[in-house]
């Protein structure tokens, strides 16, 4: 059996790096749109992040039905604390998915032709590499958001 701790430990990084941010900023700056074409807040970022975790791990990698309605992420709005947990639950659904996981596996599931992902038929590894390349950028534009926030409250 692959062992899987040393991916899910950088999830498990980015994702509270996230959170961490979510939660400074507190429920009503955290569900606020900087003023940006286009912006989300930071809430439904990490949202986002939660869902493509769990679509292209839960989904595709181990063929585990997912109700995901993209769209939908960018506008959802919410409390940190509930986040957290739903996040951390689902750290846990990730962890026993990715259990039997090897590196010959391949993904038992392929996204529809249309979906927003790398455009070209993926390894498991490559699944993963995808869900780390979303959660790193996503990180850094929270970090960004946050700084425009806290800007624009001072001001």
């Amino acid at each position: 059996m692959h062992d899987q701790n040393e991916y899910l430990y950088f999830l498990r990084r980015a994702f509270d790096g996230m959170l961490g941010v979510l939660e400074e900023l507190g429920d009503d700056l955290g569900n606020t749109r900087p003023p940006l074409p286009g912006a989300n807040s930071v809430y439904a970022i990490t949202y986002h992040c939660a869902a493509v975790a769990d679509y292209w791990t839960g989904h595709v990698v181990a063929g585990r039905e997912v109700d995901r309605d993209r769209a939908a992420e960018f506008t959802a709005t919410g409390r940190a604390s509930d986040l957290r947990r739903q996040v951390d639950a689902l750290y846990e659904q990730l962890a026993a998915d990715l259990a039997p996981v090897t590196p010959a596996s391949m993904p038992r599931n392929t996204p529809p032709a249309d979906f927003e992902g790398p455009d070209r038929p993926l390894s498991v590894a490559g699944v993963q590499l995808h869900v780390l390349e979303e959660l790193a950028q996503h990180h850094g534009q929270i970090q960004i958001t946050r700084d425009l926030l806290k800007q624009g409250a001072s001001s």
